[in-house]
């Protein structure tokens, strides 16, 4: 892991694409990712020399909530620390940037396989459901 570096707020709608292609089908858009990367509060990327390898980005309002989105690393390079070494970066973004003293919401949505991942940071499951609808554009 000596060679992978973690850069923030660095990786194109083509890197966000490749990688989406890379884990899940259904990407979107080179235009809705690259929209979503511009109001993203914050991005991670992580490189392997000039490659990227893996991702994660966050949303949110920078003092009550945020929700950590797209986590991915490539299939090839999984296993090798780089989720964590991602989480750690997000997270203390947050502790950087929230107001001293107080507490802030931080969200994701996890498959059952990763959630004892995300368990080791300290999320837990709740009694939330999460509801999802897909509006179209016009």
């Amino acid at each position: 892991m000596d060679s992978l570096i973690c850069k923030a707020n660095t990786f194109s709608a083509e890197d966000y694409l490749a990688l989406w292609k890379s884990v899940w089908d259904g990407a979107p858009t080179p235009e809705q990712a690259a929209l979503a990367l511009r109001h993203s509060v914050y991005r991670i990327g992580v490189y392997d020399g000039d490659k990227i390898v893996a991702m994660a980005r966050m949303i949110g309002d920078m003092g009550l909530c945020y929700y950590i989105k797209d986590v991915i690393v490539r299939p090839e390079y999984q296993g090798r620390g780089i989720g964590k070494m991602m989480m750690t970066e997000l997270l203390g973004f947050i502790r950087k940037n929230g107001i001293s003293g107080t507490e802030i919401a931080v969200e994701l949505c996890a498959m059952p396989d990763k959630m004892p991942f995300y368990e080791r940071f300290g999320f837990h499951a709740n009694e939330a459901q999460r509801m999802r609808l897909f509006c179209h554009a016009e």
